[in-house]
């Protein structure tokens, strides 16, 4: 059985609610990632931000990103998965909730982050299909 463990991009790291979002943006291009998730003061998730979330949602309006927190732009209720999820698992919470990136937790700890690029080296095509139509469908 494939296992979240086995898809995720291992050594995702938090980013505090408290960092701004040019800190975020500045660790997002250390790791070469487009996305990082949030911890409030207890290390739990509160949220994703992505590069997208920080140019449409801050810059684009008008805010200086040094001004905004990571924590004011986490939306909604953070998705995530246990390691030990099998992939059929995975894709119901990413098709289900409509996400592109998925935090892997073993323990309550962080230990990864599932992406389409890591979906698109484990799955069928028949598998891969159905997510784009699911999480890329209009609506």
């Amino acid at each position: 059985m494939t296992t979240a463990k086995d898809i995720m991009h291992p050594g995702a790291r938090w980013i505090p609610a408290h960092e701004t979002l040019d800190r975020a943006a500045q660790l997002m291009r250390e790791l070469n990632v487009g996305a990082l998730p949030i911890a409030d003061e207890n290390e739990r998730l509160s949220g994703i931000i992505t590069d997208r979330d920080i140019v449409v949602g801050c810059v684009a309006m008008g805010h200086d990103p040094a001004k905004v927190t990571c924590g004011d732009m986490a939306k909604g209720t953070p998705r995530w998965i246990e390691s030990g999820a099998d992939v059929g698992a995975v894709l119901e919470e990413m098709q289900s909730h409509q996400i592109r990136r998925l935090p892997v937790v073993e323990g309550k700890r962080l230990v990864g982050m599932i992406s389409e690029a890591d979906l698109a080296q484990h799955l069928s095509d028949e598998q891969l299909k159905a997510f784009c139509e699911s999480v890329y469908a209009a609506g």
